[in-house]
């Protein structure tokens, strides 16, 4: 899958949150692809950076939950807190504005996407294995931020 899909797929699954609510369900494509890849990216390149949650997910202490999302069984959920941690709140407050949106319907809708985004990243486990597991991708991040 690439990126433009992985976008595309996490922006759906944002819009059909339960979590994200009315303010979700109201939003666009377009909007929402463009917000997703400027909270871990670069909004410019639309990328999102895979490497980068999971850097930020091991480092808040919720490896087994990247771990649980990279590999091909059941997600484990992330609450509203771990997504806020995981972006940091400034980056929570310009993604729900650039939407319109509260910052708890924003990390609602970004606790039903992410899981699902970085699966689907990993489906099959493609991106674990060329990277070299969930170690390899946590170097990977420690190389994209020079740690």
């Amino acid at each position: 899958m690439d990126m433009g899909d992985l976008l595309k797929m996490g922006a759906s699954a944002f819009m059909n949150s339960q979590n994200s609510g009315d303010a979700g369900s109201g939003l666009d494509l377009g909007s929402l692809t463009s917000a997703l890849s400027g909270l871990t990216g670069d909004s410019e390149e639309g990328g999102l950076d895979i490497g980068s949650i999971l850097g930020k997910m091991q480092e808040g202490g919720l490896g087994e939950m990247a771990q649980s999302w990279l590999g091909d069984g059941d997600n484990a959920a992330v609450d509203s807190n771990q997504i806020t941690e995981m972006f940091g709140a400034d980056k929570i407050s310009e993604f729900a504005s650039r939407l319109g949106m509260s910052q708890e319907e924003a990390v609602g809708g970004l606790s039903d996407a992410l899981p699902q985004m970085v699966d689907n990243a990993s489906s099959g486990g493609s991106l674990l294995d060329s990277i070299g597991g969930i170690s390899g991708a946590i170097n990977l991040a420690g190389k994209l931020f020079g740690r």
